[in-house]
């Protein structure tokens, strides 16, 4: 319906342009500027509704998550079904005990894929996070989604529900359907002026600043050859003398006017954007438009000129409980709560039910509670669960390993992480005649090569962060951790072997831990030191 009216809109003043004697050029621009307001205004109108319903679904949350628990049912009843026609809360968490996440029942298959999952969501919260995420950017940053001033550099976007129809208009500088990383960079590189950038993720973006870097004359010759006029071979000197300045900072020295950077901060993307905010994006605000997992949306972002990464949990569907943390761990007899029942500070896991299955899936997703939308918790990402190693029962855990591994890059002089898994040694037969130990692999920025001294440091600050691993080191029970530093685009190959299997999420996960051979040798053929 909002698509139809939006079209009469669009069509009423371009048949009013017909009967005016105007050149082509003056056409052009004031038809650009009338469906830029058109269409904006289309959006605010759908946004405002968007809003009010949010505002009285968190205000009885209970009542809103019955709601979407009946949704989630609605298709799964049957003679079949435990609940038998009901669609109480407390028969449906009696009945139906919690599963593990995709990845561990991908690990009990045998490493055997998953069936297909659906890669884009195209439902009500999807649309909501959209659409509500461009009322809030535009009221942060007012110049951002004015014609011209924004740019999508890779393929995916950031913005969970497709919405092809209102960019045009808006007057985003992609191309329309462009799927090659190098167009999309090129036509943004030819527009000084922009003021947003868009990524489908963090480490998406990081390798368009990678490529860019590498093969930045290349770039330049094809934005002189572009056009033969004055604008674009002045505008490739300028990206030859930004890129001569060196990395820190290129963003805002090849886009002056750059306030924002939209992306997506999907699992395992914050080394990305720390990379990303300390070196070639530095002085930006980074938004993520909302919090997705592989069931659905989950979160939503309506505060960018906020910290980053803090989303309202909304009472709709999918079905959301809180399964509570204590010191990372949980309890079977541990009940879930409901998100009128979560308490500030405190740490949850989520667990999710959509309309797919009847399975009260753990995400393995820890939030914390920072606060509060009317009933509905307001939360940050803290770690995934699953994320651990265990060669002699030691379980190291995701953040365990991301604090030791932190602390040793910053014993190591000029090196910034860019990207890193482990694995343990026995996936690689890496072990025979040793101990069992981790093999760690790193992408580095301002580090070439990883001296013997710099490989120690980790081991070092494994054993200075878990008492665990150090009591195992001191025995002799595990050997030292190996660390390897890989090449460019190693990580972008791992993340592509991923996003090939039919049971890849979106947005795509970044695993710390991989545990099947084929992942871990995709990083080890791309060894340098």
């Amino acid at each position: 319906m909002l698509l139809l009216l939006l079209t009469l809109l669009l069509l009423l003043p371009l048949a009013m342009l017909l009967w005016r004697p105007q050149s082509r050029d003056a056409r052009r621009s004031w038809l650009v500027r009338l469906q830029h307001c058109v269409t904006w205004g289309a959006l605010r109108w759908a946004a405002a509704w968007q809003q009010k319903r949010l505002a009285q679904s968190t205000l009885h949350a209970g009542q809103s998550q019955q709601q979407a628990l009946r949704w989630c049912l609605r298709g799964v009843q049957g003679p079949r079904c435990p609940l038998r026609g009901s669609t109480d809360i407390s028969t449906f968490r009696n009945h139906l005990p919690l599963t593990k996440a995709s990845q561990a029942q991908e690990e009990e298959s045998g490493g055997q894929p998953l069936p297909p999952t659906s890669n884009r969501y195209h439902g009500e919260a999807s649309l909501q996070a959209t659409l509500l995420g461009l009322a809030a950017l535009n009221k942060a940053y007012p110049e951002v989604l004015a014609p011209g001033g924004t740019a999508r550099v890779t393929a995916s976007s950031p913005w969970p529900y497709p919405l092809p129809w209102p960019w045009h208009a808006l007057g985003q500088v992609s191309p329309t359907g462009a799927k090659d990383p190098r167009v999309l960079l090129l036509e943004a590189l030819r527009s000084p002026g922009l003021k947003a950038l868009e990524a489908g993720t963090a480490a998406e973006l990081l390798d368009v600043f990678l490529d860019l870097e590498a093969h930045g004359e290349e770039l330049a010759e094809a934005i002189a050859a572009g056009n033969p006029g004055a604008p674009l071979p002045r505008r490739a000197a300028e990206l030859r003398e930004a890129l001569e300045q060196g990395t820190r900072g290129l963003a805002l020295r090849l886009w002056p006017k750059l306030q924002v950077v939209v992306t997506l901060d999907a699992g395992g993307q914050a080394e990305a954007v720390a990379a990303l905010g300390a070196l070639w994006c530095q002085g930006l605000t980074f938004f993520s438009p909302a919090y997705a997992a592989s069931g659905g949306v989950l979160g939503l972002s309506l505060w960018p000129e906020q910290p980053h990464g803090l989303y309202l949990l909304p009472p709709g569907a999918p079905f959301i409980e809180l399964l509570p943390l204590k010191e990372g761990t949980w309890e079977e007899a541990t009940r879930t709560v409901l998100l009128a029942e979560a308490q500030k500070g405190k740490e949850y896991e989520l667990v999710l039910t959509n309309h797919a299955s009847l399975t009260r899936c753990r995400l393995g997703d820890v939030v914390q509670v920072a606060g509060d939308y009317n009933q509905c918790p307001v939360v940050k990402f803290i770690c995934r669960l699953g994320q651990t190693l265990s060669v002699r029962g030691e379980d190291t855990g995701e953040d365990v390993f991301s604090e030791a591994l932190g602390r040793a890059v910053g014993q190591w002089p000029g090196a910034k992480l860019l990207d890193h898994g482990w694995v343990e040694s026995r996936i690689l037969d890496s072990s025979e005649g040793s101990a069992p130990h981790y093999e760690v692999f790193v992408a580095l920025k301002g580090l070439r090569n990883l001296s013997e001294e710099n490989r120690d440091k980790l081991d070092h600050c494994l054993q200075e962060t878990s008492a665990r691993y150090k009591d195992l080191r001191f025995r002799g029970s595990m050997g030292p951790a190996q660390v390897h530093l890989v090449g460019q685009g190693a990580f972008r190959e791992l993340r592509a072997a991923l996003a090939a299997c039919p049971s890849a999420p979106f947005p795509p996960e970044m695993p710390r831990v991989l545990r099947h051979r084929s992942l871990a040798q995709c990083l080890q053929r791309r060894v340098v030191s």
